[in-house]
């Protein structure tokens, strides 16, 4: 992974997705440095200790580092809904206030130059998706309740379905989240489906980046073109805010979209 400093603002890239010219992508890390060059927190989500005006600010500031001219967002509420953004009249009528813009959703997918797709996640996977090819790129918030619902296969059959994607053709990235090192579920008999007690470890903790791993290439997606940042976030709290590690705790995003060029 590459790690980007850019106008005091910290974030990482992965090489398969730096890599596409048409697209641009960024995970930022739970801290920016300030004009006096100290250490700042970079909280992009609501209702933590930052103020909403400050927290308002820092999402601009990401807007303002890609050039991008529509932010948009998902509530995200761990369901398995999807944003195709070229069909949803809410998504038009904002986009004519270029305004930002809410769906209703845990995954986004778009095929218009300009879209910032915006995950806000503590623990939860954010995946990434493009097809440089059909110039679509997809962000996913997957929790473990989104995982075993299978949002990621489900975003990948709708990009096929809506935008004529080629799943062989998709480049895939799972970012910093809950590694197998901290994923204990104690009560998984009540909360994890048997299927998916196969990647159950020691200790009952699960693998859920291989559970990820798995449903893409399931849906048709190479191996190769499958990236894990391998950071968990509970055991890397200096760089990124954990709910497993915090309980009370701010969020980091994962943004992508298409370039104007």
């Amino acid at each position: 992974m590459h790690w980007i400093h850019q106008e005091k603002l910290r974030y990482l890239q992965f090489a398969s997705l730096r890599a596409q010219a048409s697209l641009f992508h960024g995970i930022f890390f739970r801290y920016r440095q300030s004009s006096q060059n100290q250490r700042r927190p970079f909280h992009i989500g609501l209702n933590c200790s930052e103020s909403e005006q400050q927290v308002w600010l820092n999402r601009k500031h990401i807007k303002a580092a890609f050039g991008t001219e529509r932010m948009v967002l998902a509530r995200q509420v761990h369901g398995t809904k999807i944003g195709a953004l070229h069909s949803d009249p809410a998504y038009q009528k904002a986009q004519k206030q270029n305004d930002v813009i809410f769906c209703e959703t845990d995954a986004l997918i778009t095929n218009r130059p300009g879209d910032l797709l915006f995950i806000q996640v503590a623990d939860c996977q954010p995946v990434m998706i493009a097809d440089p090819e059909k110039k679509v790129v997809a962000n996913i918030h997957s929790g473990w309740r989104g995982s075993i619902q299978n949002i990621i296969g489900r975003t990948i059959k709708k990009m096929i379905a809506d935008y004529r994607c080629n799943a062989r053709n998709l480049i895939c990235a799972i970012g910093p989240s809950l590694g197998p090192c901290c994923a204990e579920f104690i009560h998984y008999r009540k909360e994890i489906p048997q299927r998916y007690w196969s990647y159950r470890l020691k200790g009952d903790k699960f693998d859920f980046w291989r559970i990820s791993r798995d449903q893409m290439i399931q849906a048709g997606v190479l191996p190769e073109n499958i990236s894990c940042s391998q950071l968990c976030t509970r055991c890397n709290q200096h760089l990124f805010f954990s709910y497993r590690g915090q309980r009370q705790t701010g969020r980091f995003c994962s943004v992508i979209g298409l370039s104007n060029i």
